[in-house]
């Protein structure tokens, strides 16, 4: 990562700081932040306490540190922000694909829907903005951990497990890498009622952003016409997508 001087390096360290406790999934003391980080303790000590003093991270009974209640509102509007920036290109796919269209940010070590339009279809998918699911068992959760390195996914995993949803679950972290390196040179994937029955969806990653891109459907109208169609669809939206995320001026 490239650093500048000064107050920036400043706000580049403290955002590497916060990075480190998301990345954790939990709660970690100065000795591993500064392992994370690469930082001398001094330091570490330093930019905590003015992050704990904004709420933005709190100290436990332990003396750990995990993050803040202050990035619940910052969280809960970017998420809105989102939506609302996603609305038109998802609109798009399902005037395209006849689906429902969803976008998902890795949040932690889980996946969740920041924004969906849903399909004309009297029967279709429906999953609430906000709503949490894990990465192994959904076609978004593989097209976000596609987007890591496999020591990462292997840590990821060993921290929330790989709980059988369905039958089709893959709960094998060998079988599922092998799946993730199929996506980076394949780019897409398929959940295959792996999360839940009666759901099937095809994924894409927006890449180098920590988002992903789907539609989703009952089992019957997923056909294989469909998944040949949905496949540069999705790819063309996500690449959109992600180019306007690489368009926001440099500081």
């Amino acid at each position: 990562m490239t650093r500048g001087t000064g107050g920036v390096q400043s706000v580049m360290k403290a955002i590497d700081l916060l990075e480190a406790l998301a990345a954790a999934g939990g709660e970690l003391g100065l000795s591993e932040l500064a392992a994370d980080v690469s930082l001398p303790l001094p330091t570490i000590h330093r930019l905590i306490r003015t992050l704990v003093d904004r709420g933005l991270v709190r100290q436990l009974p332990n003396r750990r540190y995990a993050l803040g209640a202050a990035l619940i509102p910052l969280a809960e509007a970017a998420r809105s922000m989102l939506s609302g920036w996603a609305e038109p290109v998802l609109s798009h796919l399902v005037e395209t694909l006849g689906e429902t269209a969803n976008l998902a940010v890795l949040d932690g070590d889980r996946a969740t829907y920041v924004a969906q339009v849903p399909s004309h279809h009297s029967m279709r998918m429906f999953t609430e903005v906000g709503r949490k699911v894990d990465t192994h068992s959904t076609g978004v959760g593989k097209a976000l951990l596609a987007q890591l390195g496999d020591e990462e996914v292997r840590r990821l995993l060993a921290r929330t497990g790989m709980p059988a949803k369905t039958a089709n679950t893959v709960t094998d972290p060998d079988v599922l890498i092998e799946e993730l390196e199929r996506i980076r040179r394949d780019g897409f994937t398929l959940d295959r009622e792996e999360q839940e029955i009666g759901v099937f969806c095809i994924a894409v990653p927006l890449r180098r952003t920590g988002m992903a891109i789907s539609v989703s459907g009952p089992p019957p109208r997923m056909s294989t016409d469909l998944i040949e169609r949905a496949v540069p669809a999705l790819t063309a939206a996500a690449e959109e997508l992600a180019a306007q995320v690489g368009d926001r001026p440099a500081v």
